[in-house]
């Protein structure tokens, strides 16, 4: 049987099935229609104006590579006139933030960005690899979210820029929300499909490809020929997440238009203005200085547990009372510096210098 014509040129042979449509298409008209579909994301969602600094959060992975590929594209394409940098948090994870940002690097030559590098060791102390050996695997994804968040905050103020993408797509979106569903976590559950986020004291924050199935992204990916690292975390297969993957993987293989339809549901959501008003105000972390809900950002919280021997027993609220117990954080306790947004830019590695 011969191979379908593209359902879109009718021209070229169809060598490909869109995993979001069912569509039969060709490679080029793939790549339009990827590309083009980013574009009315961002461009519907007025996530741009010329002459931001944007910062691409990049690990070398597939969505981050394929997001900066595909934000250079369509900046050089549309003339968005951005000023577009790489920035990458090194987690401390021998043998995978390792090798992977060794993929950023080659990035940073092959799309001639400028790429600053903000670890774990330097900002808070520890690295990954030290916090999952002190506490274990039940809850080192608790410490790496917060730190993770933190940290892209803090490296995007280093460079002075308006902005952060990042490479969440569809089914990250998709599992949010069944995890906040499935936790009863309503604060979360009212923002966690929102594509532009941005605290009174954090740098706007948008996902690109809020609306793109990660099965799309990796056939992007393989036929650009793109240079990306693919392996896993090595502490992710322990991570609650998981839970929501699999579940959303059997949805989709019943029905593939259910990544969209949870999304449109979470986006159809509304928090009852009774139980908002139950809600914890923002306010600023009284020793760092970073944005939070209590007088403690909860980084600085993970962080003195690990200083004081009891990290297990911050992971939640009601078990912060055990470090209370213990009295007042001594004086010489390690803390995190002071956050100022925005911090003066600081110097970075030029793929010119390479």
């Amino acid at each position: 049987m011969a191979p379908a014509s593209c359902a879109l040129c009718q021209n070229a042979k169809a060598i490909l099935k869109r995993p979001k449509t069912g569509q039969q298409i060709c490679k080029e008209c793939f790549f339009f229609v990827f590309e083009t579909e980013i574009h009315h994301t961002i461009t519907q969602a007025a996530l741009f104006k010329p002459g931001d600094r944007v910062a691409i959060g990049a690990s070398g992975g597939k969505d981050s590579t394929v997001l900066a590929y595909v934000m250079k594209t369509l900046n050089e394409r549309y003339n968005y006139g951005l000023d577009l940098y790489l920035l990458s948090i090194d987690e401390g994870i021998t043998g995978y933030r390792d090798d992977s940002l060794q993929t950023v690097k080659r990035n940073q030559l092959q799309y001639n960005m400028p790429l600053k590098i903000l670890s774990y060791e330097e900002l808070y102390g520890w690295t990954m690899d030290a916090i999952v050996s002190e506490i274990g695997k039940k809850n080192n994804c608790t410490f790496c979210g917060v730190f993770r968040r933190q940290a892209l905050d803090r490296g995007a103020s280093s460079l002075n820029v308006d902005h952060v993408v990042t490479g969440h797509n569809a089914d990250d979106i998709a599992e949010t929300v069944l995890m906040n569903i499935m936790r009863g976590d309503i604060a979360r559950l009212g923002r966690c499909t929102m594509i532009c986020t941005q605290g009174e004291d954090t740098i706007k924050r948008s996902k690109p490809f809020k609306y793109a199935y990660e099965k799309e992204i990796v056939m992007y990916a393989y036929f650009k020929k793109l240079d990306y690292f693919s392996t896993e975390c090595i502490y992710s297969p322990d991570a609650y997440r998981g839970h929501a993957r699999t579940f959303l993987k059997d949805l989709e293989a019943a029905r593939p238009s259910a990544i969209i339809d949870i999304i449109h549901s979470g986006e159809a959501f509304e928090v009852r203005d009774d139980v908002k008003a139950t809600q914890k105000p923002q306010q600023t972390c009284k020793r760092c200085g970073y944005m939070s809900s209590n007088e403690l950002c909860k980084a600085c919280t993970l962080l003195e547990g690990l200083e004081r021997g009891v990290a297990n027993s911050v992971i939640t609220d009601k078990a912060r009372k055990k470090l209370d117990a213990m009295g007042p954080a001594p004086d010489n306790l390690r803390t995190i510096p002071i956050f100022r947004s925005p911090l003066p830019a600081v110097s970075i590695e030029s793929s010119q210098d390479q």
